[in-house]
């Protein structure tokens, strides 16, 4: 939490600036984290305060001034409080506060799958509008009798990513088909995956001066007399990755700094997107084909029952999850991966 005051009087400090609002993306980028920053230091107070009161409550009732009732009532706020901070204590990743795009593939079940795609859909729809997020429709293709074969959503607002990406795998459904004539069981499988959405002004590189040469040199080839008879040229080389950049476009051997500069952060930036991209590579090629044996989630609405296959959580109101109703399911994925020997859930 100190650092996290240091952070927002540091960035509050620069709002204050008269030019703040020249560059309006950074302005609003640094605008977003006081607003995160100011969140948790809002919980954490309350959580302080709730602490504070059940103390008291505990204090009075071992003197006889209240009851255990009311200590009980105070005592299960307060972890209730206590719980959910704990929860979000797991999405401390950078790209977790992030934007998340999410796509929806049909796979094996034919009209079936498709029908559960725009189930899905639908469901991931109603959770972020109950959870206050903005859906943008990215694209949609529709199944050949019903439903969708794919589609993609952007989810946008703090954390967004962060809330969904436990969401990567396949989901099973099993039902009586409205689309089979004997009114038979069938399953149905469709896959998911989330990944956060990256905006150019997250991205900023910056280079340690520790971390980069320069080397002076006369300019060669054509330029004329000047340029070649004085040490105008540059060359800059980032020592933890070995990019060079150089530059003998300018008589000014500043002006050429500044050239190098800007082109060694280009190529910094160009490494970035590789290395993003192969991270997103790897998440792809991790994916499990869309079948039997490879699915995290269980919807059996027959049945009444969703499970879902990592952290164990199940509930017996499948109408209300379909609905947007899966909190309970996010929470408990991200509580199970920071501990995955943990005891599972069941709720009615």
């Amino acid at each position: 939490m100190d650092n996290r005051i240091r952070e927002t009087e540091d960035l509050t400090s620069q709002t204050l600036d008269p030019n703040f609002w020249n560059d309006p993306r950074r302005a609003e980028s640094i605008q977003r984290k006081i607003g995160i920053n100011n969140r948790w230091l809002d919980d954490y107070n309350l959580i302080a305060r709730e602490v504070d009161d059940l103390e008291g409550l505990f204090e009075f009732q071992k003197e006889g001034l209240t009851s255990e009732e009311e200590v009980d009532i105070q005592y299960n706020k307060t972890a209730g409080i206590l719980a959910d901070a704990e929860f979000r204590s797991t999405l401390n990743q950078k790209e977790d506060s992030m934007n998340a795009v999410l796509t929806i593939n049909a796979g094996a079940g034919g009209t079936e799958a498709c029908d559960w795609s725009a189930m899905l859909l639908r469901m991931y729809r109603m959770w972020a509008e109950k959870s206050g997020f903005k859906v943008i429709d990215i694209f949609e293709q529709d199944g050949d009798a019903a439903g969708i074969k794919s589609a993609s959503i952007e989810i946008r607002g703090d954390y967004a990513y962060g809330w969904l990406k436990g969401e990567n795998g396949v989901h099973r459904l099993v039902r009586i088909s409205p689309f089979n004539a004997q009114g038979k069981r069938q399953t149905s499988f469709s896959s998911v995956f989330v990944f956060p959405l990256i905006e150019d002004d997250e991205i900023e590189i910056v280079v340690n001066p520790d971390d980069i040469r320069w080397d002076v040199f006369r300019a060669s080839g054509a330029g004329g007399q000047h340029v070649n008879r004085t040490e105008s040229a540059v060359r800059v080389t980032h020592i933890p990755t070995g990019i060079v950049a150089e530059c003998q476009q300018d008589r000014s051997q500043h002006r050429n700094r500044e050239i190098a500069m800007t082109l060694l952060k280009s190529r910094l930036y160009e490494l970035e997107m590789r290395k993003r991209q192969a991270e997103k590579d790897k998440i792809e090629s991790g994916k499990s084909k869309i079948e039997w044996g490879s699915q995290i989630r269980s919807y059996v609405l027959d049945d009444r029952w969703v499970k879902d296959l990592r952290s164990g959580y199940k509930v017996h109101n499948p109408d209300a999850v379909l609905d947007g109703d899966l909190d309970g399911f996010l929470k408990a994925y991200l509580m199970w991966e920071r501990n995955p020997t943990g005891v599972a859930v069941e709720e009615d």
